[in-house]
C-alpha cells in the first residue's frame, strides 16, 4: 500500500505529495526493489529513450508500460528511477531523461511555484482543461512538452464502511453532506487548516466534520477505525488498493473539490518531440482508467508482482 502524506494547495511541495492533488507516494521513498538513481547524462538520442520513473508503486508500473509501448513503437527505451519531483524535473529539462509519467495538477502547481514563488496564486483546479492548458504553458518555457491526460487520475479521496454507505444511502460527498451527520475524519493533523480537507468538506459540501483523528492519509490504521467504527471517514487516494480489505467504499467528489490529478505523459520537447512517440503513448493514455491504475497497484503492493510484469499483462491484455 502506499502511505500518503496530506498535500496542501498552490505549494511547492509537490515531492511530499500536496492536498492540491497529488497522491499516495508520488514522491516517497523508492519502492522495495527499485534502485533509485542520480540523474544520469545518458545521450537518449535518435531512437534511444531514458523514462523516468519516481520512487513509488505506481509510478514505476506507468514507467514500465510507457517503455514498453515505446519499444512496441521501434525505440530503444530504458528506465531509470530517481527518488523525487525534484530530481527527475530538472533531469527532463536537461535531456537526461526523456519520459516521465505526471499528474496534471501537481506539476502545474510544482512548476508554477518553480517559476512564480511559493505565494504564487495556485493555477490547478479540478477542471481538467484547464489544468492541463495552465501545465502547458508553465512547462513550454522549460523545454517540456505536455502530452493529452487521459482518464485515470489518482488525487486525494474519501471513503466510509460499505455498511454506514448502504445505512445512510450514501454514493458522494453531497450525499454525506446531506444526511447532516456527525462525522469524525481519519486524516493527517494537517486535515484541520488544508483548504481540499476539513475545511473544503464544510464549505463545500457541508458536512459536518466534529474533528479530525490524526492517524494520517490512507494509512492501516485510519482505515481500521472507519471499519470499527470509532471514524466515519478516511482520506486517502483513488487509487487506493486496499480499500476492500477494510469493506470500504470512495464517496464520489462530485462538485470537484480536489484538484484534476489527471495522468498524463511530459516529454523533453527537443529529445522526445517525435510524433510517434506522442501516438504510441496516447494509444496507453486512451484506455487507462483509475480503476486499471488501482488494480495494478494492488498486483504489485498486495500481491508482489513486479512492476514490469504487470506492465506486460496490462498491455497485452488491452491489445497495446
Amino acid at each position: 500500500m502506499k502511505a500518503a502524506p496530506l498535500r496542501a494547495a498552490g505549494t511547492a511541495a509537490a515531492a511530499a505529495l500536496l492536498l492540491a492533488g497529488c497522491s499516495a507516494g508520488k514522491d516517497a521513498a523508492p519502492a522495495p526493489g527499485t534502485a533509485a538513481a542520480t540523474p544520469a547524462a545518458a545521450d537518449a538520442s535518435g531512437t534511444d529513450l531514458v523514462i523516468g520513473s519516481a520512487g513509488f508503486t505506481e509510478s514505476a508500473i506507468l514507467a514500465e508500460m510507457y517503455a514498453k509501448v515505446l519499444s512496441n513503437a521501434g525505440f530503444h527505451t530504458s528506465v531509470k528511477t530517481l527518488a523525487n519531483r525534484e530530481l527527475y524535473e530538472p533531469a527532463l529539462e536537461k535531456g537526461q531523461i526523456d519520459v516521465v509519467p505526471e499528474y496534471a495538477a501537481t506539476l502545474a502547481e510544482f512548476l508554477n511555484t518553480k517559476a512564480n514563488g511559493q505565494k504564487a496564486a495556485p493555477v490547478a483546479s479540478g477542471d481538467v482543461t484547464a489544468t492541463v492548458a495552465a501545465l502547458g504553458k508553465l512547462a513550454g518555457p522549460r523545454g517540456l512538452k505536455v502530452l493529452p491526460a487521459g482518464k485515470a487520475v489518482d488525487q486525494n479521496a474519501f471513503a466510509v464502511s460499505r455498511d454506514f454507505a448502504g445505512q445512510h444511502h450514501l454514493k458522494t460527498l453531497s450525499d454525506l453532506g446531506a444526511a447532516k451527520l456527525k462525522i469524525r475524519l481519519a486524516a493527517g493533523d494537517e486535515c484541520a487548516d488544508r483548504p481540499y480537507c476539513e475545511p473544503g468538506l464544510k464549505k463545500v459540501y457541508g458536512i459536518n466534520v466534529t474533528g479530525v483523528d490524526p492517524k494520517g492519509v490512507g494509512t492501516t490504521q485510519s482505515k481500521q477505525a472507519v471499519k470499527d467504527g470509532s471514524d466515519q471517514l478516511v482520506l486517502t487516494t483513488t487509487t487506493d488498493a486496499t480499500l476492500e480489505q477494510f469493506d470500504l467504499v470512495l464517496l464520489a467528489d462530485d462538485k470537484h473539490l480536489q484538484n484534476a490529478d489527471n495522468v498524463l505523459p511530459v516529454v523533453n520537447a527537443k529529445k522526445a518531440g517525435d510524433p510517434r512517440i506522442a501516438a504510441a503513448l496516447g494509444r496507453l493514455t486512451a484506455v487507462l482508467t483509475t480503476a486499471d491504475l488501482t488494480d495494478l497497484n494492488k498486483k504489485v503492493d498486495a500481491q508482489r508482482h513486479k512492476p514490469g510484469e504487470v506492465a506486460d499483462q496490462y498491455l497485452k491484455a488491452k491489445g497495446l
